[in-house]
């Protein structure tokens, strides 16, 4: 049982070893190229999830002393992008306005 590939590369006279190395290391850089955006993808999700989470517990614990923010699109985007600083900016703006 021959395998096709193998047999192409017998075939190319050992010129598929080395179009196999550009592959792999192809792959490698486009795996490289991609981990930065998910760096970025990760970071946004974590500070996505730190802003809800803190909209929440400021609306429960807030709700004991009479202070609310409410959970819109609006805050949670602004939550999401900055984090815990665009909870406390969404916190300054409900005392002066």
């Amino acid at each position: 049982m021959t395998l096709p590939f193998l047999s192409v590369a017998a075939a190319a006279g050992g010129a598929g070893i080395g179009l196999a190395v550009i592959c792999v290391v192809l792959l490698v850089l486009f795996i490289a190229l991609l981990a930065k955006p998910l760096k970025w993808i990760f970071k946004f999700l974590l500070n996505a999830l730190s802003g809800f989470i803190a909209l929440v517990l400021i609306n429960f614990v807030g709700g004991f002393f009479g202070f609310s923010l409410t959970v819109n699109f609006l805050n949670c985007l602004i939550a999401g992008f900055l984090g815990m600083p665009g909870v406390i900016l969404l916190i300054a703006i409900k005392y002066l306005f």
